[in-house]
C-alpha cells in the first residue's frame, strides 16, 4: 500500500488530499475530527492529484455539481454502504440521518448512519455535509458546523463561487 499526499487551498481552508496506490482515499480539512496523524499520509507528491485538484477547483467555481473520480475510502462494509448512499444526495439538497438509514434499508439505524457519516474520509467529494438533523437543523460535521453551513449555502446559491459536487464512484 503506497500513499502520497498534497495540500491545496480552498474556500473552506487547506485540504489534504491522500491517494492510496494512486486512487483518492482521503480529503481532510485542517483540524478535522478523526483526521489521522500526518505521517500516515505518505510522501508529498502534488503531481499525483491533477484530476482531483481540477474537479475540486471546478466545484468551488460553481462549475461542477457531481464528481467523477474513482475513490478508495477505507472503512467497514456498513460505512462504505453509507458513503455510497451519500454520493446519491443531489447537489444543493439535504437528507436527514433517518432518511439516509431508510435509503440503505436500515430504517432503525439513524444513529449508526450518523457515526459512519462522521467517519467519512473523503469530505466534500463524498458529500457528508448534505446530511442534517431530522428537524432540519445542522448537526455535527467533522470539519465544523461553520464549514458545513458554508458548503450548504454555497450549493444552494447563497454564496458566490470562489474558484477552487455531487457523487463519486467508490472502488
Amino acid at each position: 500500500m503506497y500513499r502520497t499526499h498534497t495540500v491545496i487551498d480552498s474556500p473552506v481552508g487547506p485540504l489534504t488530499l491522500v491517494a492510496t496506490d494512486g486512487t483518492l482515499s482521503a480529503v481532510y480539512m485542517d483540524q478535522q475530527r478523526h483526521r489521522p496523524a500526518p505521517e500516515t499520509f505518505g510522501t508529498s507528491d502534488p503531481s499525483a492529484f491533477g484530476e482531483v485538484t481540477e474537479q475540486l477547483g471546478e466545484y468551488f467555481a460553481g462549475e461542477r455539481t457531481r464528481f467523477t473520480l474513482t475513490l478508495a475510502p477505507q472503512g467497514t462494509g456498513f460505512q462504505r454502504t453509507v458513503w455510497n448512499a451519500l454520493c446519491d444526495i443531489p447537489y444543493g439538497e439535504t437528507r436527514s440521518y433517518g432518511q439516509l438509514a431508510e435509503l440503505i434499508g436500515r430504517p432503525g439505524a439513524a444513529r449508526a448512519v450518523g457515526l459512519a457519516n462522521g467517519r467519512n474520509p473523503i469530505s466534500i467529494v463524498i458529500p457528508c455535509h448534505r446530511v442534517i438533523g431530522s428537524t432540519g437543523q445542522l448537526t455535527g460535521y467533522g470539519g465544523g458546523i461553520e464549514r458545513k453551513r458554508h458548503l450548504l449555502d454555497f450549493e444552494r446559491g447563497a454564496l458566490v463561487p470562489q474558484g477552487g459536487g455531487g457523487g463519486a464512484t467508490l472502488s
